[in-house]
């Protein structure tokens, strides 16, 4: 019988025999960690998600074994799927409990329709990223105060030293507010280092 329905999915947990499960499915695969002397298709967890998927677009009913957590499946279970699953795990420790499985599997088949953007700068609404004018603004002048205070003062290391510093700053993607505070930053600070030289030449 069909024991549980995910909430907002297509996937059911059917508990009952194994020819009972999955008497109605087009394509089955069985999850194991062991290789069974028998000639089946491996997948991974994720071509495992992209074969089902392909299968279940073109019309096909599809589903997944699991084993019971002390003893995973027997052979004769797996011997009926159509292919076997099997996660790349550190061959020392290839188990898995019965959570983690489904957890895993479930995961690979979400990830198929899954929109989210794989990477995304964050940001509050009161500021934006640095163009590349307010970048070569700041790179100008930090280097114009590194000359002034001597930094830059080997003449053919120069170049060198400002490639690596620019490279330096652009990774971190500084938005324009950051780049108007490392400003201030350099501004207050080479104003108090020639106040202290007045100072001292007092």
């Amino acid at each position: 019988e069909i024991a549980s329905c995910l909430v907002g999915s297509e996937m059911c947990i059917r508990d009952s025999s194994t020819s009972d499960a999955i008497a109605d499915l087009n394509f089955v695969l069985a999850t194991t960690a062991r290789t069974r002397d028998m000639t089946k298709p491996v997948f991974t967890p994720e071509t495992a998600a992209k074969e089902m998927r392909g299968r279940a677009q073109s019309g096909a009913s599809i589903g997944v074994l699991f084993g019971k957590e002390s003893s995973g499946l027997d052979n004769d279970d797996v011997a009926l799927a159509d292919g076997a699953i099997t996660v790349p795990l550190n061959p020392e420790f290839t188990s898995l409990n019965l959570a983690q499985a489904v957890l895993l599997l479930s995961y690979e088949w979400f990830k198929f329709e899954d929109q989210t953007i794989p990477y995304e700068l964050q940001m509050p609404d009161d500021t934006r990223p640095a163009n590349k004018q307010e970048l070569l603004w700041l790179y100008h002048h930090l280097e114009q105060e590194l000359d002034n205070t001597g930094f830059l003062m080997v003449t053919e290391k120069r170049p060198i030293m400002i490639r690596k510093i620019r490279n330096m700053l652009a990774r971190a993607q500084m938005t324009e507010q950051e780049v108007r505070i490392y400003r201030g930053m350099i501004s207050v600070s080479y104003t108090h280092l020639r106040a202290h030289e007045t100072r001292g030449n007092l």
